[in-house]
């Protein structure tokens, strides 16, 4: 069977907009490529964070929910984004980082990765993982970056989460998504895609005292997980509905199509495919100047436009 090839994107929850892209493109220097809004809330923006192209694979977004209560820690969420840096700049980033009063953690080293974690003005937990330039994605330098090509983020690494019971979790994942268990660390299990690296890792821990988690602002929405066509997705769809789950059917987002479900734990997953991409509606010049909408949003765009706030483009720092 077809299984997934990685991650495609995580999607979070942040405060007020200015804020998160002040962060994101400003402090960690990724490329705005879509400034749209979220398709089932279109009052709010959906902001889209990733290398110079658009990868799949290298795209972190979020809705600027900041009316939200913040999120509460527990299981059934994931708790955790990682981030892919050049081996070698976790010194460049603990420094720059601080320099900009982001709250930072020690150096650790988890599975044998040096990791940097760090906590964005929301409270997402974001943790940059060194690491050699991924094989199983492109990564295309975004030359308007304040951050150096050497020292750049090269898109998502992986992802953590919390559940109530490992084991169902665990059997979704192998038996169904297509990971093998790599080993435990720490109270952590990771699972991996392949050989895991970039893209291709996700960690379980098995927290049966806590509470179930709730969503908020500094938490993760899903995890979005690769397919390559809707061909492959409703190959991977149909495994999910076999074992039980509840896929929705397939949604168009315009840049992907995608389906949903909650895996066994109670994480929200999704499926998305690679394409057509972020550049099927803006030249690849230009993408996130503007705010775009799909196609069937566009009659709303007079009242989108006067109920989402006005964002400026940090300046290179």
């Amino acid at each position: 069977m077809q299984t997934i090839s990685g991650l495609h994107h995580v999607t979070a929850i942040s405060g007020p907009a200015q804020q998160n892209l002040d962060f994101y493109a400003g402090i960690l220097g990724m490329r705005l490529v879509k400034k749209s809004v979220n398709q089932d809330d279109p009052g709010t923006y959906h902001l889209f964070y990733a290398d110079a192209a658009g990868h799949p694979g290298t795209d972190l977004t979020f809705f600027p929910w900041s009316h939200m209560a913040p999120s509460r820690a527990g299981h059934g969420l994931a708790t955790e984004v990682q981030l892919t840096v050049p081996t070698g700049s976790l010194d460049y980033w603990g420094e720059r980082l601080t320099r900009y009063g982001v709250k930072v953690g020690g150096v650790e080293t988890r599975f044998g990765d040096r990791v940097l974690p760090a906590v964005d003005p929301h409270g997402l937990q974001v943790a940059l993982v060194e690491s050699a330039d991924p094989t199983t994605r492109g990564f295309e330098p975004w030359a308007h970056s304040p951050v150096p090509v050497e020292r750049q983020v090269r898109g998502l690494h992986g992802a953590r989460t919390w559940q109530h019971d490992k084991a169902p979790t665990a059997w979704f994942l192998t038996n169904v998504f297509g990971f093998t268990e790599r080993g435990t660390e720490g109270g952590w299990t990771r699972y991996v895609i392949g050989d895991g690296g970039p893209g291709r890792v996700l960690d379980v821990r098995e927290t049966p005292d806590e509470r179930r988690g709730a969503w908020g602002t500094g938490s993760i929405h899903h995890l979005a997980w690769r397919v390559t066509d809707e061909a492959h997705e409703l190959i991977v769809r149909k495994a999910v509905e076999e074992v039980g789950l509840r896929p929705t059917p397939v949604i168009d987002r315009f840049w992907f199509k995608s389906v949903y479900f909650k895996e066994p734990g109670g994480v929200l997953f999704e499926l998305a495919t690679d394409g057509p991409g972020f550049a099927v509606d803006e030249d690849a010049g230009h993408l996130g100047e503007t705010l775009v909408l799909p196609p069937w949003l566009e009659g709303q765009r007079a009242a989108i436009e006067r109920a989402v706030p006005a964002l400026t483009y940090p300046p290179q720092v």
